[in-house]
Formats: structure tokens, C-alpha cells, sequence
């Protein structure tokens, strides 16, 4: 079972840079497994660290054995050799420790003053994607259609991985679902929409008889709420329920309305918290590997900013204590066949 982190974005990586650092180097020394780290852009407030290359790179600087993931690499909005070029040398640099989710983007007001029409972003997403596996691949390439052209360019250095660093695959729309299915990767699966919108469409692109290839590797992301006890933890969790709340795109909750907050906190822990003691998140660990068939955990300790550093460190030293060891041995089940 691997175990990562996330939930550094946006306003939630607010604060002071040393003391992010110094927690991530935490995370490092308690046996957190990975650290994912999300790309946005063209904010002026509430966005520090619009990209993520810039700071898996001060992480890998001070920490000796956590990976670090992007999530994700937003492929529409860099040029693809360019981008090559970096990530194989932050490959280099972290003596091989790099994880790339690749992604769309579904800023439409970014892409576009990035100068990447909307309608443009699947046929660039997709062009990059082979660009970057090529240049890593053959170190010197031509592309002679799509949005990038250039003839036998050499590009280097050669990642530190072979043939290249993990990809994993993110976003909810069929096609990049469809993307993901056709070439075989692993998909980091979200928090919003829940995941079951993204696996009913991974079902529909491998078809009755199929089988999910790749998911015992992809990745699902849940909140976590650990205290002493489950009392504890709920406390935790309605600490940071309406700002959870007011993040929401995909279906906003009316926080006046208590009959709504009751039934979104219930189906907040059905689908996309483990809210509880170290025993109950153990428990919940298993049946979520059960049910969904993954053996990688992102793991938001800090409700995206709803809980704040000590909440956060604290959660995260009691859930490295008394789950991680627990956890470690589970395995998932062979990739399902679509009934």
C-alpha cells in the first residue's frame, strides 16, 4: 500500500515557505510514501506556488526518500521539449524520485490568455503526451503535425528513470478518461467529481468483458480526519466541513440549510473522507482497497486549507504512528473484468 499526500493548493500553501518546507521534510521522516503537488495559474493572491517543478525541486533538495508527483502537469500550456527537458532533469536531480500526473486543465480564462484555445487543449494534450515519451525515448525527435512543429531536435538529459519517470493520467471528461484507457495508465483519481463518475466512464471505455488494466496502480484521494478517538475526529471534521463546502464546483451545498449540510456531511464520509480513530481508518483503508481495488492513497490531512499546520502536522504524526505500519501490507485485487 503506498501512501501519499496532498492538499497544498491554492490558498491552502499559504503561509510561510520555511514552515511549508520543514513539514514536507516531516512527512519525509515519518514514512509518507509521496507528496503530489498541483499546477494553477494567473492568480495574484492565493496561489504561491503556481509551479510545481519550482518546488519538487526544493523539496527533493531537503528530503531523502519521498517522492514527489505533480498533480498535474498541465501539458496544453508549455511547449513540449521544453517541458521534457525539465522534468528529466528534476528526475535527475532527485536521483529518480519524480512522479508525473499529466493533465488538461480546466481553467478556461488561463488557457486562454496562455494562448491555448479551449477547443485546442485535448489535440495539445495529446500531441505533448507523445512528444514527451519520444524525446525521452529517442533523445532527438521531429514532429510534423499538430500544434508543434520542429525537425531532429535533441533533447536532454535522459531521465533518471527507464524508460521514464511514472505517468499517471488526470481528469473526469470521456476523453481523457478514454486517453488514459487507450495507452494503459493510471489515473489519479479526484476528490471532485467523485471518483464513481470516473470509473463509470472508465467502465463504458473498456466495455462489458474488459478488463481495468491499471487500476490496482492509479491513485485515489480521500480527506482524512484522524483523532484519539471517533469522537475526536468528527470534532476535526466539523471543524473544517464549510470550508470544504465553499470549495465545491462539482455540487455546491447550501451551508444555511441544515437539512442539506446533514445529508452532504453524510455522503462527504461515504464517498471521499475516512473520518475516525487509527483502528477505524485502518478498517476504512481495507474496505476502501476492497471496494475500489487501488493500492495508492492521497492522503489531505488538511482539508485544502479548512484545518491549519499544527491540525494538519498532528494529524499526519498520529496517522504515521499508529495506521502506516498497520496499512502497509494490504494488497489490492487483481484488476477487475466490467460485468
Amino acid at each position: 500500500m503506498h501512501i501519499g499526500l496532498t492538499g497544498w493548493q491554492r490558498e491552502a500553501a499559504e503561509g510561510d515557505y520555511s514552515e511549508l518546507l520543514a513539514l514536507f521534510q516531516r512527512a519525509d521522516a515519518l514514512g509518507f510514501d509521496s507528496l503530489w503537488l498541483p499546477e494553477y495559474h494567473l492568480r495574484r493572491t492565493g496561489l504561491p506556488y503556481p509551479s510545481p517543478l519550482l518546488l519538487a525541486a526544493a523539496v527533493f533538495a531537503t528530503t531523502e526518500r519521498m517522492r514527489v508527483g505533480t498533480g498535474v502537469t498541465l501539458l496544453p500550456v508549455t511547449h513540449p521539449l521544453s517541458l521534457a527537458e525539465q522534468l528529466a532533469q528534476l528526475d535527475v536531480q532527485s536521483g529518480g524520485r519524480l512522479d508525473v500526473g499529466i493533465g488538461r486543465g480546466n481553467d478556461v480564462a488561463a488557457l486562454t490568455a496562455l494562448g491555448v484555445p479551449p477547443d485546442e487543449k485535448h489535440a495539445r494534450f495529446v500531441a505533448a503526451y507523445d512528444i514527451l515519451l519520444r524525446a525521452w525515448g529517442e533523445g532527438t525527435v521531429s514532429s510534423d503535425n499538430g500544434p508543434w512543429r520542429f525537425a531532429d531536435v535533441e533533447v536532454g538529459p535522459a531521465p533518471a528513470q527507464c524508460p521514464h519517470p511514472p505517468i499517471y493520467v488526470a481528469g473526469a471528461s470521456p476523453e481523457t478518461i478514454g486517453f488514459a484507457v487507450e495507452r494503459g495508465l493510471p489515473h489519479l483519481l479526484s476528490l471532485e467529481p467523485p471518483e464513481g463518475r470516473q470509473l463509470d466512464r472508465w467502465r463504458a471505455c473498456v466495455g462489458v468483458g474488459g478488463r481495468m488494466t491499471g487500476l490496482g496502480a492509479s491513485s485515489l484521494n480521500r480527506y482524512i480526519f484522524i483523532g484519539r478517538t471517533d469522537s475526536e475526529a468528527n470534532a476535526l471534521l466539523d471543524r473544517a466541513l464549510f470550508h470544504i463546502f465553499k470549495r465545491r464546483r462539482w455540487s455546491p451545498v447550501d451551508i444555511t440549510d441544515r437539512d442539506a449540510v446533514a445529508v452532504a456531511r453524510a455522503n462527504l464520509i461515504r464517498q471521499q473522507a475516512i473520518v475516525g480513530s487509527p483502528d477505524t481508518c485502518i478498517r476504512e483503508i481495507e474496505r476502501t482497497v476492497r471496494e475500489f481495488g487501488t493500492g495508492h492513497l492521497r492522503c489531505v490531512f488538511n482539508a485544502l486549507g479548512g484545518l491549519d499546520r499544527a491540525a494538519t502536522l498532528a494529524g499526519m504524526e498520529l496517522f504515521a504512528r499508529d495506521v502506516l505500519p498497520a496499512v502497509r501490507a494490504i494488497q489490492p485485487p487483481p484488476d477487475p473484468l466490467v460485468a
